[in-house]
């Protein structure tokens, strides 16, 4: 059996890896890889530290058509399965206490250099510097228009890996340039845009707080309905906000172009609880509304609420009056600002779309369209939000359908 894997990303080296004991039965497994070297992406991620899973991984926190379908492929592949995989790698892995798993290594550079290693220790033939410009199914078999070292071929193999991934990172190399031949040969592909990046909104005099970090609660909402919430650290910058707590909702922006779409923002979410049981009983409070928000707050984030709710920074706390405090909840908690856009592929991690989960098996992410041939990472329409959650969909989809290809040579 011959085996192309298209993609050397981290669902395309997981695919080439668990696929090698292939080449031991007289088969062969080649991983074909437009860049100069193996997993260039993979050296961005968790920023260059390598987030690969979460502890809190759940079907319900997928951007995915059908929760029962991502719901059998993390059942099948959780953490445990994925820790067993990179121990027997040689990649331990540790947990931090927000349960966010790392390489020990806490380096990308690391886990790239041994997962190369390893494909080398494989037989994987690694074909870097290698464009596939087209592929084609022709009686049972994958044929590729190949273009290395500006030398154009075509070559045919029985079964097909496609881990080319979506477009986010194009300077990467993810540039979606095979979704047009995915849909030749008889899949649907989606339509592709951003996902986890930053949301430019209409700052007006939030702009003051440019620079600074906050842990918020963010919601977006579609004429005037909440489409979803999250949490997370989120960063003003010049033109809006970016950081998990927005890039986590930032795909909404392109699923409903040209729509009124408004972001809230509560700054005092993750600490409302404390400082309500102090403004519950004014008489009994001590020190002024300032050194409250303090607590919690920047001094330039305090003092801007207090500003915009016109409420002197002295002012005590059992002197504010009940419509100061209101105004100051509303523009701390209830702000909502007019969306604009949100980040282009070039900043931002993921993309959704693709081939529709309803067209891949969940447990092999072999086609249920094309025989032989496998869809898994960014090839599907899928996205998990920040925290390694796309990272361990891109690993377990690759190992899965490697172990698949080995199974099926084994039973033909």
């Amino acid at each position: 059996m011959r085996i192309a894997v298209i993609g050397a990303g981290a669902a395309g080296i997981m695919a080439a890896l668990h696929a090698a004991p292939v080449a031991q039965e007289g088969g062969s497994v080649s991983l074909f890889e437009h860049n100069q070297t193996v997993g260039r992406k993979l050296l961005v991620t968790g920023s260059g530290r390598c987030n690969l899973s979460n502890d809190l991984l759940d079907p319900s926190l997928y951007y995915c058509s059908d929760p029962d379908w991502i719901e059998l492929f993390l059942d099948r592949f959780g953490v445990a399965e994925l820790k067993e995989v990179f121990e027997k790698l040689g990649i331990p892995t540790i947990k931090t206490d927000d349960g966010w798993y790392y390489p020990l290594s806490q380096s990308a550079h690391a886990v790239v250099e041994i997962l190369h290693e390893r494909l080398l220790e494989a037989d994987v033939k690694l074909r870097v510097a290698t464009e596939v410009e087209w592929f084609s199914w022709k009686e049972g078999q994958f044929e590729l228009k190949l273009n290395w070292n500006e030398r154009k071929t075509v070559e045919r193999f029985d079964r097909l890996v496609l881990a080319a991934g979506g477009k986010a990172y194009p300077e990467l190399g993810s540039k979606g340039s095979l979704f047009p031949a995915l849909r030749q040969i008889g899949h649907t592909v989606e339509p592709i845009s951003p996902a986890l990046g930053p949301i430019f909104v209409d700052l007006g005099a939030f702009s003051a707080l440019k620079g600074l970090r906050f842990d918020a609660v963010t919601s977006i909402y579609l004429d005037g309905e909440r489409l979803s919430s999250t949490f997370g650290n989120l960063i003003v910058t010049e033109k809006g906000f970016n950081g998990p707590g927005v890039m986590n909702l930032s795909h909404f922006v392109g699923l409903f172009p040209g729509r009124d779409l408004q972001l809230q923002v509560n700054f005092l979410a993750p600490f409302w609880e404390g400082m309500a049981e102090e403004l519950a009983d004014l008489e009994k409070a001590r020190g002024s509304l300032r050194a409250l928000l303090l607590r919690a707050l920047a001094p330039k984030a305090v003092d801007f609420f207090l500003s915009q709710a016109e409420i002197a920074p002295e002012t005590q706390i059992k002197a504010v009056e009940g419509e100061q405090l209101l105004r100051m909840l509303r523009v701390a908690t209830d702000n909502r600002f007019k969306i604009k856009g949100a980040g282009d592929f070039k900043n931002s991690q993921v993309t959704i779309g693709g081939a529709p989960v309803s067209e891949v098996d969940p447990i092999t992410f072999e086609s249920k369209l094309i025989p032989g041939l496998y869809l898994v990472g960014g090839t599907n329409n899928i996205a998990g939000p920040c925290g390694g959650y796309n990272l361990h969909y891109a690993f377990g989809s690759g190992v899965l359908a490697g172990k698949h290809l080995v199974s099926s040579n084994i039973n033909h």
